[in-house]
């Protein structure tokens, strides 16, 4: 057994030959980087993206909506993206050190066969919500087309030319954007980055001509930062604000869980820390109150207050300002449904079964299942939307905390690279048969307890609870899997020979 010491910061990951893995865990895309290119601009490209759509716009503008003073919502918004950033720094180090995307760094928490579980958990959420966000893409399709083309507006009615209950323009418009997604993809991670570099600034070209429009039709007195009336003062706000920063984290849970993804590419952690700082607090405070000034002046310009975007651009008299907005927030929509939710699955699948299912080949098998789930039925029913938002806190709480206690305290953040890909029973991280009990007691512990508020929130008490599900995940994750890692027969032995990663 080779050991690979974790390098400096400023150094490229060495990459072990593929003979010295064995073909069961390893191929071209799970093995870890030689170079590692990605500078700060294009981890902030990376959350622009992943902030910068129809689902963000609507998120950051229902904060303002809660009832709460401005004031509080933007202390509630700060907070709720701060515990992003640090959250995601946390869980981008083991991946940008060792050059090896979320799954494989698993490998070192549940074993080598064992991180099968939350790569397969986290790829079939993906895989919802890949379909979700292509079909709010193709919402904003079927509006320029039915702009530019007003004989194709009957099309889009489902009770007339529907089938499986998406309108015949809706099914054009999703299979188009499906094929466009898929396309961008197929060419790989240079392209996918480039793709992203233009995503987020183009959105953000856009909002600021939105928001110059609609100031000159209604003035600068028309502003107004708090978008509902205020009914919550003194202590009764304190729950409200607390539910608010709890919706900012479940929001990003899906893409800080396998931010490693991405931060395996950072020439440095301190690129990625850079990159984090300016995409997530700074990025998400200018774009949250971009997006409360535009909702606000709604109301003045149109009469009634309207928190979905590309509604907004339709609206506006000129068709080259509609067909230019709604693209734009559709192409933002792919580039944060390409970041979060093809290519965490692409990785998740491949690790199943390396040599069968390339890194495109689990992306493909993403793309296919999104159209399988139908998920324009999905997002028109809020309860199968609420309840998503809910489990998937309650699944992804666990893997997150278990991660975190593992790297950062139990192991002290040593990793033998090349154990990662072994199936000898020496190996590091083959623990018993290729699992890790600890690991996956403390994900069946957290996410059942994360989830009974969820199944059973009628009860008293519960529906408050049921939000907060990723944090009651996590901590549970986290605190399980400390003691049976440390402290019963399930206890993790730390080689003395692990080579210990050198201080940022």
């Amino acid at each position: 057994m080779t050991e690979v010491l974790i390098p400096r910061d400023d150094a490229p990951v060495p990459g072990p030959p593929a003979a010295d893995y064995d073909p069961r865990l390893t191929n071209d895309d799970l093995a870890p980087l030689k170079n590692q290119r990605w500078g700060s601009y294009n981890i902030f490209a990376f959350w622009m993206s992943d902030v910068h759509s129809v689902g963000g716009y609507v998120t950051a503008g229902s904060l303002f909506a809660l009832g709460l003073a401005s004031w509080q919502v933007l202390v509630a918004l700060l907070a709720g993206i701060t515990i992003v950033y640090f959250f995601c720094n946390l869980v981008a180090k083991p991946s940008q050190a060792t050059g090896v995307p979320y799954p494989v760094i698993c490998r070192s928490v549940f074993g080598v066969l064992g991180a099968n579980i939350p790569a397969i958990i986290r790829g079939l959420i993906a895989v919802a919500w890949y379909g979700i966000q292509t079909f709010l893409a193709s919402a904003a399709l079927d509006v320029v087309l039915i702009k530019l083309f007003p004989s194709l507006a009957p099309y889009a009615v489902v009770a007339d030319y529907g089938f499986a209950g998406l309108s015949a323009l809706g099914w054009v418009s999703f299979l188009t954007l499906w094929v466009l997604q898929a396309c961008v993809f197929w060419r790989g991670m240079e392209s996918i980055r480039r793709f992203i570099d233009f995503c987020g600034p183009a959105v953000y070209v856009v909002m600021f001509l939105l928001c110059g429009y609609l100031i000159s039709k209604a003035g600068w007195s028309a502003i107004d930062l708090t978008l509902g009336d205020v009914t919550h003062t003194g202590w009764s706000s304190v729950p409200v604000m607390l539910g608010a920063i709890a919706l900012v984290v479940s929001y990003f849970s899906g893409p800080m869980l396998n931010f490693g993804d991405f931060s395996r590419y950072g020439k440095s952690f301190g690129a990625v820390k850079k990159g984090n700082f300016l995409g997530l607090p700074l990025n998400f405070l200018v774009f949250s109150l971009l997006v409360v000034i535009t909702a606000s002046l709604t109301l003045p310009v149109y009469g009634e207050l309207i928190t979905d975007p590309v509604e907004t651009v339709a609206r506006i008299d000129s068709t080259f300002a509609i067909v230019l907005g709604a693209l734009t927030f559709a192409i933002a929509t792919i580039g944060i449904n390409i970041v979060a939710n093809f290519i965490s699955p692409a990785f998740d699948f491949s690790n199943v079964s390396p040599q069968k299912i390339s890194w495109r080949a689990g992306g493909m098998i993403a793309a296919v299942g999104s159209i399988l789930i139908t998920p324009w039925n999905l997002y028109n029913n809020p309860e199968v939307i609420h309840y998503t938002l809910e489990t998937l806190g309650a699944f992804i709480g666990p893997l997150f905390g278990i991660l975190i206690a593992d790297y950062y305290l139990v192991r002290k953040q040593k990793v033998i690279v090349d154990d990662l890909f072994t199936m000898s029973e020496k190996g590091a991280y083959w623990y018993s048969k290729g699992y890790n009990p600890a690991a996956v007691v403390a994900t069946v512990v957290g996410a059942a307890v994360a989830m009974t508020p969820v199944l059973f929130n009628n009860a008293p008490g519960m529906s408050a609870a049921a939000q907060y599900s990723w944090f009651i995940g996590c901590g549970l994750g986290f605190v399980v899997y400390h003691l049976l890692a440390t402290r019963t027969r399930w206890a993790v032995r730390i080689p003395e020979t692990a080579p210990a990663q050198e201080a940022v």
